[in-house]
């Protein structure tokens, strides 16, 4: 089993803009889906977004200004946000839409995503 990889973070002002993306090409994310989750500090790393057979949702959080889409060509989940604000500042994450087993499957690096005020 293949770990995602993410990439696209950066600094950014707020009301900003950044795309992250995703290779997860194991046949798991196929299956199961890719979600894109926020680790802040001192606070429990949150899903904020998912794309499966099913569709795509966001959460209410960041519902209007991100979204999740994906290119099957090259198994590529790409994370749009927009409007960014201070409270978006974390290390972001792809992995299985469902934590439980994205633990056992393991994280990647994630990617620093820094919002400045």
């Amino acid at each position: 089993q293949v770990q995602p990889r993410e990439s696209g973070g950066g600094l950014v002002q707020a009301g900003g803009s950044l795309t992250l993306s995703c290779a997860a090409s194991g046949r798991i994310f196929q299956s199961n889906g890719v979600g894109w989750y926020r680790q802040t500090p001192g606070k429990q790393r949150e899903l904020v977004a998912q794309i499966t057979r099913i569709g795509a949702k966001t959460s209410d959080s960041v519902k209007g200004r991100f979204t999740i889409s994906k290119i099957s060509a090259n198994y590529t989940v790409y994370l749009q946000m927009n409007n960014l604000k201070s409270e978006d500042t974390g290390v972001y994450y792809c992995n299985v839409p469902t934590y439980a087993l994205a633990t056992r499957l393991g994280w990647g690096q994630g990617t620093q995503v820094t919002v400045s005020a």
